[in-house]
């Protein structure tokens, strides 16, 4: 479609109304473009610009091409728009433009990847034009129809006025004469001090339709003749289906077919999702597992092991000379951490709806990606690219596991060839989910620090032996054997990732194990387990220097002023130094990933049958602006839930090859009377734009490892807590 068809009967105009006829083409799911193009022309709905839809009622619809999944980047970029547009935000509303028809349309919205905190951070200006522009051309429009120069008039709350005159009009009034004017090519936005919907916490847009059940994921999706597909992949990673017995299950109530999808899974489709459920459960099925089948968390652990000290590594950051500042000290400390895999566990298991005919396939899905789940679709359907579209929906939730892997939707268009011209809908079950994600890399360090007769920090080397997760998703992009992803919060300065101290020798390198279980982008992604590594180690540094944790960490920190900012932020908030409450301890730590610098204080207290109790933690964060306060706040907090949950209980371990963790009874998250106060300092430092909603998930783990060493003497190295034993000898 092209842009201009917006205004002609489509494809889109022919579902939508074929969805009034009968009842509903999909249950409470709006089709992005449908309102354009049912008004055939007839002046109620105009498109000033891509960004920006403008309705006679005066409600403004804002398209926002990154995805929601409950972090808030939805009304954090519509504030922007509505920000530059001088909109009335009590009419805003949003919907998602399909990666389609940004294709067709030059890619006018950009990247639709929602990832690496980069929702707002990477995307914040073009959309702020863009709001700022559909401003300049209503007010355009108003001063024509005035016969007024443009300059005389002013917009405000979705109304335009020219004040000498003491005429105004809406924007709603003026909107089809402004979508009729050409773009500015230049336009100036305002300064953030005078912003009055962006920076301020204003409450969330989807809120609403989430608390009163209106809200529509995946799983709820419903279309006319829609049949339900559950999926069985084999269980280990690399393996086949040798061979499955339809004829077992294909009189059971509701099946209408088995398949085999690819040559590693089997599919049951049914009336309902559970008699497809019930049918694969039953259904006798004989996996070629292959030579993985004989690997386990114990002969993993072994093999990154020997990465430690392997010869060959590739080098992330170097300075100075470290083996000469080890050789030298007057003190060597060392020590070895381990991260485990772990799986994203998102409330909504994967899932996506599809309708394949020989002309063409679309499919309905949660995705962090829209044009990677295109690619996807198009790719499985063996149809040209022009002939697919992919239409996003909410996401239940999302950590990475939805963005540059979209196995699901391969499947499901897959499964949907074989039905022709009937809506499949594949829901995998949680056992399906746990067992088949894309994982936080397994991953081990070694750390070797050098320390001089007064206790200063001369040499540290860290060998990181583990996955890629680059050569897994993206192998294409690794250079010379390197993954600049692993490196994260430990880069050289810089603006994304760097490392926070002035190490006079430092060398941080990393010898490469990829296991056959695949590794994904998981919230945090490596900043999670290097901040680990960095900060729990500085603190044993510290103890060994006989040193103040905080005032070791700000001796190494004079070039390094924004890390060093939010790290006396957090301190302060906490009033480190002042006595604490009878067997409560205090632990710090700081990193840079994402963009922003971050830092929080942790408050512990161990009982003496080891039961750890997290009272409180403080933390300090400066994403250079704040959009919105309110939802950095609960970013804070959310990202908390998730890092405390990976750092308390969080671990899939494999064995014959596969993994053992299958639903939420051996994969444990955190429980609410785990959850301490959260207290967060927001210190926006202006200048840059960072990520929120990954940067803090990093400073959880280390800030409590940190204060259970202070509580017990006893240091944490390994991840997931529950492998120390904290009981106090």
């Amino acid at each position: 479609m092209t842009s201009a068809t917006l205004t002609k009967p489509s494809r889109r105009a022919v579902l939508a109304g074929s969805a009034a006829a009968a009842g509903a083409f999909t249950f409470g799911f709006s089709i992005p473009f449908a309102d354009e193009a049912s008004a055939q022309g007839a002046g109620s709905v105009k498109e000033i610009n891509a960004w920006v839809v403008v309705k006679p009622d005066d409600t403004v619809v804002i398209r926002i091409a990154r995805s929601e999944m409950g972090q808030g980047t939805l009304t954090g970029l519509a504030q922007l728009v509505a920000e530059e547009l001088n909109a009335d935000w009590s009419k805003v509303t949003t919907e998602y433009p399909t990666p389609g028809e940004n294709i067709v349309r030059k890619r006018v919205w950009g990247n639709f990847s929602t990832g690496g905190s980069r929702g707002i951070r990477e995307s914040h200006e073009y959309v702020r034009k863009g709001g700022a522009a559909a401003r300049t051309m209503l007010i355009q429009a108003a001063a024509a129809q005035w016969n007024v120069p443009a300059a005389e008039c002013a917009a405000e709350k979705s109304v335009i006025s020219h004040k000498s005159s003491g005429r105004s009009i809406r924007y709603g009034q003026v909107a089809e004469a402004a979508s009729k004017l050409e773009a500015p090519k230049d336009v100036a936005l305002k300064d953030p001090k005078d912003w009055t919907i962006a920076g301020k916490p204003l409450k969330r847009l989807d809120t609403v339709a989430k608390t009163n059940g209106s809200k529509v994921y995946g799983a709820d999706l419903k279309m006319p003749g829609m049949l339900n597909a559950a999926i069985k992949d084999c269980p280990v990673f690399g393996g086949k289906v040798k061979s499955f017995e339809a004829a077992k299950v294909s009189s059971m109530p509701g099946v209408k077919h088995v398949l085999p999808v690819g040559e590693t899974a089997v599919a049951v489709v049914a009336e309902t999702w559970w008699q497809a459920k019930t049918a694969l459960d039953a259904l006798p099925i004989v996996w070629d597992e292959g030579e993985h089948a004989k690997v386990s968390s114990e002969s993993l652990a072994e093999w990154l092991k020997e990465g430690l000290d392997a010869p060959q590594a590739v080098v992330g950051n170097q300075v100075g000379d470290v083996k000469g500042a080890i050789a030298n000290a007057a003190r060597v400390v060392e020590a070895v951490y381990a991260y485990p895999f772990q799986n994203h566990a998102t409330m909504e298991p994967m899932n996506a709806t599809a309708l394949w005919t020989p002309e063409r396939c679309e499919v309905w899905t949660p995705t962090q990606n829209g044009e990677a789940a295109l690619a996807a679709t198009a790719e499985a359907s063996g149809l040209p690219l022009a002939k697919c579209e992919a239409y996003k929906i909410d996401l239940g939730g999302g950590f990475g596991r939805r963005g540059a892997v979209h196995d699901w939707v391969t499947q499901v268009v897959r499964i949907a060839k074989q039905v022709p011209g009937t809506p499949i809908k594949l829901l995998w079950s949680r056992e399906e989910d746990m067992t088949h994600g894309r994982y936080h890399p397994l991953t081990q360090c070694k750390l070797t620090g050098a320390l001089d007769k007064d206790g200063n920090l001369t040499g540290l080397h860290m060998r990181i032996s583990g996955q890629s997760i680059v050569a897994g998703i993206f192998p294409q992009n690794i250079q010379n054997g390197r993954d600049p992803v692993v490196f994260q919060g430990l880069n050289a300065p810089g603006p994304e990732a760097s490392i926070g101290y002035g190490i006079p020798n430092l060398l941080i390198d990393h010898a490469m194990r990829n296991p056959h279980v695949p590794p994904g982008f998981w919230r945090g992604v490596n900043l999670n387990q290097n901040t680990i590594y960095l900060e729990c180690f500085m603190d044993e540094l510290a103890h060994a220097a006989g040193k103040d944790p905080l005032e070791f960490r700000r001796a190494l920190m004079k070039n390094h002023p924004k890390h060093l900012a939010v790290l006396n932020a957090a301190a302060e908030k906490a009033e480190w130094g002042k006595p604490l409450p009878a067997g409560v301890f205090r632990g710090i730590c700081q990193t840079m990933g994402f963009g922003s610098y971050v830092a929080a204080v942790a408050e512990v207290s161990v009982s003496d049958d080891g039961k750890l109790k997290i009272h409180r933690i403080v933390a300090a964060t400066d994403p250079g602006h704040a959009v919105n306060p309110a939802q950095i706040e609960r970013q804070v907090e959310g990202s908390f839930v998730y890092g405390l949950s990976a750092a308390l209980h969080g671990e899939c371990t494999v064995k014959d090859g596969r993994i053992v963790e299958e639903n939420f009874d051996t994969y444990t998250v955190m429980r609410l009377d785990e959850m301490p106060k959260v207290e967060t300092v927001i210190v926006p430092s202006g200048g840059f734009w960072g990520g929120v909603g990954e940067p803090t998930i990093a400073v959880a783990a280390p800030a409590v490892f940190n204060a259970i060493f202070a509580a017990t003497g006893k240091r944490v190295r390994t991840v997931p807590l529950a492998k120390t034993d904290l009981r106090k000898a």
